[in-house]
């Protein structure tokens, strides 16, 4: 359930003409790609695949419902609140990013070693936790604190969440030498569209008489 509803998510959250590939591994990570990248990827939005109905919002209600009835969301949603307090990042936006980031899988570790529920590299975790923290970086709590803190400090040197996001993705130095916007990589722009669009669709759930519209900076 959890991998469809990110599937359907996805193909909500592209141009409506765009290409999405995809596949599910056998630990049950799913990877996208605008192209076929190998005989792994099958269509999944496109010309090659299926098209996006105008208006239709079955999936990202599915994906919604999901995260408002899934035991792993409820069960680390009192430290997303706490870590949200903290930092002054909407939980909302944690909740987002947790989602595009590990589908909620805790113990979730990346080739390139990037951990837990928001997926961070313990290079990363040492700027952003102490070393009492970054040693245990894999425990939920941690995981959200340590993510919050380092999404706070993008917003700020950044200015703009989609360029922090962006800047989350790829990194610091792709945003800047991109003049603090969201860089031309295919992977990153999906990301932070990804992120953005859940992150308007839970605003919207949670505050509807404070969200009226969702700017993006190109």
């Amino acid at each position: 359930m959890k991998i469809l509803c990110l599937l359907l998510f996805a193909c909500l959250a592209l141009p409506a003409h765009a290409e999405l590939w995809g596949y599910v591994d056998a630990a049950g990570v799913a990877h996208f790609a605008p192209r076929e990248l190998d005989t792994r990827y099958k269509p999944v939005l496109g010309s090659v695949g299926m098209q996006r109905v105008p208006g239709k919002t079955d999936a990202g209600l599915a994906l919604l419902n999901w995260l408002d009835i899934a035991p792993e969301v409820k069960a680390v949603q009192p430290w997303v609140r706490e870590a949200a307090a903290q930092t002054g990042v909407d939980a909302e936006l944690l909740k987002a990013v947790i989602a595009v980031e590990s589908g909620y899988q805790k113990g979730a570790v990346s080739p390139r070693g990037a951990m837990g529920l928001m997926q961070i590299r313990p290079e990363t975790a040492s700027r952003y936790a102490s070393p009492a923290e970054a040693a245990r970086l894999i425990e939920p709590r941690i995981n959200i604190r340590t993510g919050a803190r380092m999404l706070a400090d993008l917003i700020r040197r950044f200015g703009h969440i989609d360029a922090a996001l962006a800047a989350w993705n790829a990194d610091e130095g792709a945003v800047r030498r991109a003049g603090n916007r969201v860089p031309d990589i295919d992977e990153t722009q999906a990301h932070v569209h990804l992120v953005l669009e859940l992150y308007w669709a839970l605003l919207q759930q949670s505050q509807p008489a404070h969200a009226q519209r969702l700017t993006l900076h190109p």
